[in-house]
């Protein structure tokens, strides 16, 4: 029996969660599913470039977890580009430290921490706007878990 998987931290929801590739029609291609822990720790080491040791303090997980994460992304993107798959990035243990709120009138983004509220677009005044950590159910738990737990670094 294996122990249940903790709680791994991303930084903040990703702005683009679905990719496939050009002039091919999405209902005839297979799907790949990258987690949200799989993707930050992606996006830590590969496009911020911080070492294994310094991405699994960030996400505070174990520098052997980080490492098996960084490469079931990396197969994951390696299988999206070369058999031209969709890639889905969804799911995954995971608590975010901040939040994007994105304007569906205007398309202006805002970077946020969870305790801030936002009603309207602060760039139009619309009230048409989307919470992307919500988007993946989150929200309350984060907030919560950035107050005073072990997730406040940042």
């Amino acid at each position: 029996m294996s122990r249940p998987e903790n709680n791994r931290i991303v930084h903040e929801p990703p702005v683009f969660t679905d990719f496939k590739p050009v002039g091919v029609r999405g209902v005839s291609l297979e799907q790949v599913v990258m987690s949200l822990d799989e993707y930050e720790a992606f996006r830590l080491a590969d496009h911020i470039g911080l070492s294994h040791e310094e991405a699994s303090e960030e996400m505070e997980i174990s520098r052997s977890t980080f490492t098996r994460l960084i490469e079931k992304a990396r197969a994951k993107l390696a299988e999206f580009i070369i058999n031209g798959k969709i890639l889905n990035i969804d799911g995954g243990n995971i608590h975010f430290r901040k939040n994007i709120i994105r304007c569906q009138s205007c398309g202006q983004m805002f970077r946020m921490k969870f305790n801030e509220t936002i009603d309207e677009c602060p760039a139009c005044h619309s009230k048409n706007i989307l919470n992307l950590a919500g988007g993946f159910g989150h929200g309350k738990c984060c907030n919560h878990k950035n107050k005073g737990g072990n997730y406040a670094k940042k």
